[in-house]
Parts: C-alpha cells; structure tokens; sequence
C-alpha cells in the first residue's frame, strides 16, 4: 500500500524555519560567548525576573490593571513607568540578596538596569524613543525601522542586528498582558488606556516579524484652535460653515487616510456642543476619551469588542438607543453595525457623527450599502444606498495631509441624482492656493434646515 503523502502546511515549514533559524543563532552566539561570561546565570536571572514582573500584583482589579498598565507603558519608553519598574527589579534584587551574576560582563552601571534593558527594554528602538517630539508610529519590518512624524512616513537612522530582538520585545510584550505569540498564535495586540496601541506579528504569519507602535496623539482642539496659524486646517468661514451643520443637526461622515486628522477634528466639533446634551460614544478602541477631555459633557463612552458576541458593537447600539441619546458618534462604521447606525440615523437621532472607509465622498453611501448588505437581509441595493445619502451621509467631511498639515480637504453636502450618489461641495480646498475657495451654495433643502443659523448665506 502506498503511503499517502504528507499535505504541506504553511504554518507548520513557517514553524520549522523558525525553529531552525533560532537554533543557528543560538549555536553562534554559545561560540561568541563563553560560558564563564555568567551568560547562563544572567539568562536564568532574566526568565526569573519575567516570571517575577508578570504575576499578578496588587489586591483588587483595578490596582492589578493599573501594574499592567505601568508595565506596558515602561516597555514602550515612558519615562515615569521606567523608574517605577527599575526600582521593582532593584527592590526584587535586594530581597534575593543577589548583587552581581558571577563573571557576567555588561555595560551597565547595575546588574538592575542590565535585567532592565533585558525585560523591558527596546533595544535600538530607545535610539528612536530619545526624540519623541511629533512621534506619531514606529514601525518595524523585520530588522528595519520606519517612523511616523507629524503625519509623514519616513526610513528611521537606525535597525536591528537580528530578528532576535524584536521578538524579544514582543515576548516582553504579550508576557505582561497575559497573551501569547508562538507558531499557534503569530498576532497580538497591546492597548493602553491612554489609546496607544501596539500590533505585532509573528514569523510564519507575516514574511518577519513586525511591530507596529501607535502612540495616542489626538488632542483635544477647539475649532478655532485649528483655524489658528499653527493648523490652519480650516479657515474662519469654514468654521462657521461646520457649526452651523452642528447647530441644524445635519448627520456627518469625516473620510481620510490614516493619521489625516479624522479624530481630531471629530473632536473639536464634539467640544462645540452643550454640555447637557446626551452623547453616546461607541469605539473599537477608546480614542477619542470625551470623558477624560470633557469631564462635564454628558457623554456614555462604549469601548466594543468584535470577537466578544456579548460585547460587540451592535450589542452596544441596542444598548446605547435605550439610553436616550441625542447624539450617537460611532468612531467608524465596520460591518457589523452598519445596519444599526443606518437604523439610528433615519429614525430621530440626527446630528450624529462617524467616520467610513472610502476613497472619495461620492463614495460613501456606496461602501456603507456594501456593508449594511453583508447580513444577508434581502434589500434593494439602489434605495438603501438613497436612503443613506439622504439622512446617514447628509454632509461629508473629506480630510488630508497636504502641504505639510492636515487640512479639511472637501465639505459637501451628499443628495441623490438619477440613481447615483453626488456631491455639492461647499468648500475645497485649493493647494495652488493654498487656501479654501467655495463652489456651491446648500440646496433648498440643506437651507431649510440652515434656516436662521447665516452662516452659509454671505
């Protein structure tokens, strides 16, 4: 009988070339250090060290939430935590009565900062960290760095000398928040409470290992703030024009590319509203943080969670719609939800607020079609896509990086026209220009609802 053939798998010759590549690098590294260098104690010093950081500490959930919390953030470079920890690993070194590994060679003033820089810390990546000035992203491809700065991508100075160390530092990463990454699981996210956000992946899942550092960078600004010199992302009239959709409750959708300023902006139109006014938030991820920012706003702050059935964000809409809202700003619609925010949207809750993956304005009532059709319900394309660019995408926001800042690109008001979506762009900015120029007036139903506010009538 002829044996049957092995059926290959991807993860599992990832898996084995993984294997194989840490071995090689194991054998060369035991010839480069000899073994009275204090190597095997200092690794065993290491591991204990982990262990020691990672368990539990503190009496109830919060406190133990908040030693996490600390953790993650001295692994990602901030200074207040880094002391905090390396007074830990000093305190647990005293306790053990331990001073020095025998023979072990290190550049370090303590054996304490050298298990520091071994558990915590990021290698190459401190280089990086020392100017955090305008640091939005650092991303790592394998060896190679790239960083994000004041919305520009570009090749960082420095790299890695092995693979080896990010994957150290992703071990450190997983390990302080009760996750894993090995060949059964090559991914893992990292959230902090303040909204900076780590992605990492694993060998075998991508080509080599990555990691991808999102630092929180939205800031609470007032629209004039972003009308002044230092933003310019908006002009005084198209500060006028954006208050007066707030105050005629025209339903908005903010579109652009990642880091074009979609969040910021959401945020400074939600700053212009009455504190009294119910606004519910529902997120992926808390970013906007309206609570920490706008303590006096009554405002119910929902964080989803999509691989959670009980928590998911249409459970949070049903929720959110019993809780008398006058006001639902969905961070982006994912297909989930659609249904649900479309729901909302044409059934009272107007002045609301999200931001859609979508290339052009035009383009909205599409994609969001796209995704409210992913259910399986048996609804005609064309008057669900009408129906949302007349009361979901009733006015569209268009954000970009041009010229060196983030600018409001396009303000249009969304209507349908012989079976298709269009735009009557209120406002454009012109980069030759370099300033905003105004090529529509509001149609007479956009007026009705303008009526009394002036302010797109000069």
């Amino acid at each position: 009988m002829i044996a049957r053939e092995s059926r290959f798998s991807p993860a599992g010759f990832a898996a084995r070339m993984q294997a194989e590549r840490l071995r090689r690098e194991e054998e060369a590294a035991a010839h480069d250090v000899p073994a009275e260098a204090g190597g095997g104690e200092f690794a065993r010093l290491a591991d204990d060290m982990r262990a020691y950081l990672s368990a539990p500490h503190g009496l109830g959930e919060e406190e133990r939430r908040r030693y996490g919390e600390t953790l993650n953030r001295a692994v990602l470079g901030y200074a207040q935590e880094r002391e905090q920890v390396l007074a830990v690993i000093t305190d647990r070194l005293i306790r053990l009565r331990i001073h020095e590994a025998a023979g072990l060679q290190h550049p370090y003033q303590s054996l304490a900062e050298a298990l520091f820089a071994e558990v915590i810390g990021l290698n190459v990546l401190e280089l990086v960290l020392a100017d955090k000035e305008g640091l939005e992203e650092i991303q790592v491809v394998g060896e190679r760095i790239f960083i994000v700065r004041d919305g520009k991508t570009m090749p960082s100075a420095y790299r890695f000398d092995s693979v080896r160390e990010v994957e150290r530092i992703q071990q450190n990463l997983v390990l302080y928040n009760n996750d894993r990454i090995n060949p059964r699981k090559r991914w893992a996210e990292v959230m902090l409470r303040d909204g900076s956000r780590v992605t990492m992946t694993g060998f075998g899942f991508t080509a080599c290992p990555t990691l991808t550092i999102r630092f929180y960078t939205v800031k609470s600004f007032s629209l004039d703030a972003l009308c002044s010199p230092t933003y310019r992302t908006m002009n005084a009239r198209l500060k006028e024009m954006l208050m007066a959709a707030l105050d005629a409750r025209f339903n908005i959708v903010i579109i652009g590319a990642t880091n074009s300023g979609k969040t910021n902006l959401m945020k400074a139109l939600i700053a212009e509203l009455p504190d009294e006014e119910r606004i519910i938030t529902i997120e992926g991820r808390f970013e906007m943080m309206l609570g920490r920012d706008f303590p006096a706003k009554n405002v119910v702050e929902y964080e989803s969670e999509e691989d959670d059935p009980i928590h998911r964000s249409d459970q949070a809409f049903k929720l959110a719609l019993r809780q008398s809202p006058q006001r639902i700003i969905h961070a982006e619609i994912r297909d989930s939800d659609a249904n649900i925010y479309v729901r909302a949207c044409t059934r009272g809750h107007s002045g609301s607020m999200t931001t859609v993956h979508a290339g052009r304005l035009e383009d909205v009532p599409e994609a969001i079609t796209d995704m409210c059709m992913l259910d399986g319900r048996g609804m005609n394309a064309e008057r669900l896509a009408k129906r949302i660019t007349e009361y979901v995408a009733e006015l569209g926001i268009e954000m970009r990086y041009l010229n060196g800042r983030r600018v409001v690109s396009r303000l249009g008001e969304l209507y349908w026209e012989n079976g298709q979506a269009r735009v009557k762009d209120w406002a454009v900015y012109n980069a030759a220009l370099d300033d905003w120029v105004y090529p529509s007036r509001p149609s007479a139903r956009a007026s009705a609802k303008l009526a009394g506010t002036g302010a797109l009538h000069e």
